[in-house]
């Protein structure tokens, strides 16, 4: 009886085994694209910038592609809490990887019980950050008095440094 269930444990585990061994040719190391903190930084002073410009005051925050603060600005007179916000918005944009606009209207559905997710706020006003194609972050503003007005600053933020972003190795 013990041997029988011995080889009914062996005859299930050898499957399983196969399944959990890596396959053929997998990589242990996975080449991945980062942003550097010298774009993130050129990408936040610019989006500042065009939010001043319209008369703004707004926190700005610049994430890497697993929605981790790489530069946060907080303009002089932007309330604390814009901070928080803005990095509420850019985590969403990296999981959606489309504007936050557009991720609430494509995900109206949902969108209230994702808002419940620590980290997670799905409101207009961030962009996905995009390297030669590839997801490496997102840019994400508050403050401004609309979050259409908060994605504006940030397209114009993404569309000065855009040759670099299309370019990228």
């Amino acid at each position: 009886m013990r041997m029988r269930s011995r080889a009914i444990a062996m005859l299930l585990a050898g499957p399983l085994l196969a399944a959990l061994a890596p396959a053929a040719g997998a990589a242990d190391l996975l080449p991945t694209r980062q942003i550097g903190l010298e774009l993130a930084l050129d990408i936040a002073r610019a989006t500042l910038e065009a939010c001043r410009k319209a008369g703004y005051n707004v926190s700005v925050v610049v994430t890497d592609r697993s929605g981790d603060p790489q530069v946060v600005l907080r303009d002089t007179l932007a309330s604390r809490y814009t901070i928080e916000i803005a990095k509420g918005k850019a985590v969403a944009a990296v999981m959606g990887g489309v504007a936050t606009s557009e991720f609430a209207r494509n995900r109206a559905d949902i969108k209230d019980t994702l808002n419940h997710v620590d980290g997670v706020l799905i409101l207009a006003g961030a962009l996905p950050v995009r390297a030669a194609g590839a997801l490496v972050g997102a840019v994400a503003v508050s403050g401004a008095p609309g979050g259409d007005k908060d994605e504006a600053c940030a397209r114009a933020g993404l569309e000065s440094v855009q040759e670099r972003l299309e370019f990228a190795e």
